[in-house]
């Protein structure tokens, strides 16, 4: 079986992860209206050098389809309980 679908090129980079430190409880209302535009173009930027399809996730899937243990049911059990618990938005108070 197939586990992994992170390619080695793509690990996480200390400067995308947020400081671990806590948010201070009550932040300034200028502070809670900012938005960095800079890291917006950077994420644009990394995105656009990134391939439209990656063959070896597609050669991945085609495996993937082949196997006929894929998922297991293990997997398939878990999903179905996280739906079952999980809430029904539609009934939620708007």
């Amino acid at each position: 079986m197939i586990t992994s679908t992170t390619s080695t090129d793509r690990s996480a980079r200390s400067e995308l992860i947020a400081s671990a430190s806590p948010l201070p409880k009550q932040l300034d209302a200028k502070q809670s209206d900012h938005i960095s535009v800079a890291s917006a173009a950077f994420l644009r930027s990394e995105l656009q050098r990134q391939p439209e399809v990656r063959p070896e996730v597609v050669e991945r899937a085609r495996a993937l389809m082949k196997d006929s243990a894929y998922p297991p049911m293990e997997t398939l059990r878990q999903v179905a309980e996280q739906i079952l618990g999980s809430p029904d938005l539609s009934e939620s108070d708007l």
